[in-house]
């Protein structure tokens, strides 16, 4: 058996999805596909995919129907890996039919898992009128646009990472410090590898999947990756206000308390389905929409939708009208009148493009989401009890396990991590080898005894591993106990990096032993004063780190290019220190960490954002080789899979007693 090799697949994201009984199931159920000819086409799928797990809820149409969103010629060869992605495309859409938001977004997911490499022409005429909007007016970019999605402009203009940078930051204002992006003219490799590695790590840092996805890729401009990332940034941006901190109206949409905790654990796709059912019941329309694709073909859904949040422009004639083309053509025309027809047209709502019909009724919301503004709901909704710092490292340990490409990924940390399927995932990534999946029931659960062996099985892995857990249970973690899971996960994140750094020190030095918080700041300080530098830092939560400089000096120790010095500020007030603590986390991203903290994590010196963000430029220098320790060459560390693991871990021994604090 020493020589066993088992099913290789040349994607590694794409092989840890499965395990190896899984792979060589699935390998075999493939080749019994193929035909005289030897090949196997996208038509031969369906009836065997309805023998797979995981699609009990899909019917052999739907199947049909999903893989030909992908690729609509049944004739078309596939191979292995192609069918492994339908495989889990499919999955994920079933999930989503069922209405699992713990196991499903498929707005973020789908988005990277395409059956083949086709390039949607809709989509792509409609994310170029969308960056013509929205960044016609750039400084830079204005001299580039409009584009048009006729020809390869947008395919051109993204090869240089300026114009997905500027996207990231119309999505989510203030991701990227803007003087960190290169934009002269014309660009070296290594200052286009610079903006594309800043832009993929920045992607991940609102929420975007980019595992499967390198800059090289982004340099070459490979249409359907590209146009994935390009979807899911825009679609971060359309679904933004879809909860209550940003829409307290939508509180509307519950009855209690118990249904207003359920809404706000749901992803912003289901909360918009949500809110489009709740109007469509309003207006008397019997049949409930579970996905923006088949359920919305026929252009009912839509008429009502309308003819409800806008009864100045209703039309009968919509309804009446038995052709779907027509009624389509209709529904734009009545969207029109609200100056909300962006991002559809007539034949998209008829073949049920999943991605345009999200962002059409998306953008319906923002102009007109017919909710009544009841102030005493509202108060309601804005009286939910929400701590800053715990919802900061929410949101930083919620971007981290997303970034490591598990097949899970989570919307809401508190809720989705209670049957213990995601900590398990995370768990295997950091220890492989630590899980006995043979004990794990994954998603959906109904049992609950079967989450809380889920969640056991994740206390008695994090006691091996060392992590302290005294008077902690399964049960805590079924029970949703934000301070125990927070403090876990911050745990868990320490460990990997430890472990990352560990390894890398191994090979590059030949010490295997131990990494210890002392090391790192040993490591940083040491870094800086060999460039004759006076900066130090004497722990971890040393306020004299808030004015940015240290950090700063640092990442200009380990690439002296990299630093621009001549806009960064002296760090003496509250204006000059986010300045500098905002470069500081573009440059490092520009560099090639991945990180999650926010600038007020520095201002403040949060001891355990401090630490993350030493530990990843860290792991990132000790990935150079020596020679080249003055002058690095370019760097693809941003979509190295140990890199995003990287970005947010280590911790001293007494935090783990207070990381939930």
């Amino acid at each position: 058996m020493s020589g066993f090799v088992g099913v290789l697949v040349s994607d590694q994201w794409l092989q840890s999805q499965f395990t190896q009984v899984q792979l060589r199931s699935l390998k075999s159920k493939f080749v019994s596909l193929r035909t005289e000819s030897g090949k196997v086409t996208v038509g031969d799928l369906p009836p065997v995919m309805m023998t797979l797990n995981g699609l009990k809820d899909l019917t052999e149409d739907e199947i049909r129907e999903i893989l030909g969103e992908s690729n609509p010629t049944a004739g078309d060869e596939i191979d292995f890996e192609a069918f492994l992605r339908a495989y889990l495309n499919l999955q994920a859409r079933d999930a989503a039919k069922k209405g699992d938001s713990k196991t499903s977004s498929t707005f973020l997911k789908a988005a990277t898992t395409t059956l083949l490499h086709t390039i949607n022409d809709s989509e792509k005429t409609s994310y170029v009128a969308h960056i013509n909007n929205y960044l016609g007016e750039d400084p830079f970019l204005k001299k580039y646009l409009p584009m048009d999605p006729a020809k390869n402009d947008l395919f051109d203009l993204v090869k240089d990472g300026v114009l997905l940078c500027k996207l990231i930051n119309i999505a989510v204002p203030g991701t990227i410090d803007e003087r960190a992006i290169n934009t002269k003219k014309i660009l070296n490799p290594w200052e286009r590898n610079e903006n594309h590695t800043l832009c993929l790590n920045s992607a991940k840092a609102i929420g975007c999947t980019v595992v499967n996805i390198g800059t090289q890729d982004l340099i070459e401009a490979r249409p359907h990756l590209v146009l994935g990332l390009i979807s899911q940034i825009i679609k971060i941006q359309l679904l933004a206000d879809l909860n209550l901190k940003k829409t307290p109206q939508l509180v509307e949409l519950v009855d209690d308390t118990k249904d207003v905790e359920e809404l706000m654990s749901l992803s912003p796709e289901k909360v918009l389905l949500k809110w489009m059912n709740f109007h469509l019941q309003k207006a008397g329309y019997k049949k409930p929409i579970t996905n923006f694709s088949s359920d919305l073909k026929d252009g009912e859904a839509y008429a009502y939708l309308l003819n409800t949040l806008a009864p100045e422009h209703s039309s009968v004639s919509t309804l009446d009208t038995k052709d779907p083309a027509k009624r389509a053509e209709l529904i734009i025309q009545h969207a029109e009148k609200l100056d909300c027809k962006r991002y559809i047209s007539p034949k998209d709502i008829v073949e049920g493009s999943t991605n345009l019909n999200l962002a059409f009724v998306a953008n319906i919301f923002h102009h007109r989401n017919g909710l009544a503004v009841d102030n005493q709901k509202i108060s309601f909704a804005e009286m939910m009890p929400e701590d800053e710092q715990t919802s900061r490292e929410e949101r930083c340990f919620r971007l981290w396990i997303n970034s490591l490409g598990n097949v899970t990924y989570i919307n809401n940390l508190f809720e989705d991590v209670r049957n213990g399927w995601v900590l398990l995932e995370v768990l295997d990534k950091a220890s492989p080898g630590s899980v006995n999946w043979k004990h794990a029931s994954k998603p959906p659960i109904k049992m609950p005894f079967r989450k809380l062996e889920n969640c056991n099985q994740v206390v008695n892995i994090g006691k091996e591993l060392n992590f302290s857990l005294v008077n902690v249970a399964g049960n805590d973690i079924v029970q949703g106990n934000k301070k125990l899971i927070l403090a876990f996960l911050w745990q868990l994140m320490r460990f990997n990096m430890l472990q990352l750094l560990k390894n890398l020190r191994f090979h590059s030095q030949g010490q295997g032993k131990e990494m210890t918080d002392a090391d790192i700041l040993n490591w940083a300080n040491n870094k800086v004063k060999s460039t004759g530098r006076n900066s130090q830092m004497d722990s971890f939560k040393d306020k004299s780190l808030s004015d940015g400089i240290f950090f700063l000096e640092l990442l200009s120790a380990v690439e002296p290019r990299v630093v621009n010095w001549s806009v960064v500020t002296k760090g003496e007030d509250d204006e000059e220190k986010k300045l500098n603590a905002t470069y500081i986390i573009s440059v490092a991203r520009k560099l090639g960490c991945s990180i999650f903290l926010l600038p007020e994590d520095i201002i403040e010196v949060n001891q355990k954002m401090i630490l993350t963000l030493t530990a990843s430029i860290m792991y990132w220098s000790l990935q150079q080789p020596a020679e080249d320790s003055k002058s690095s060459s370019p760097t693809t560390a941003a979509e190295d899979d140990g890199s995003a693991a990287a970005e947010t871990t280590s911790s001293s021994k007494d935090e783990n007693n207070d990381s939930g604090n």
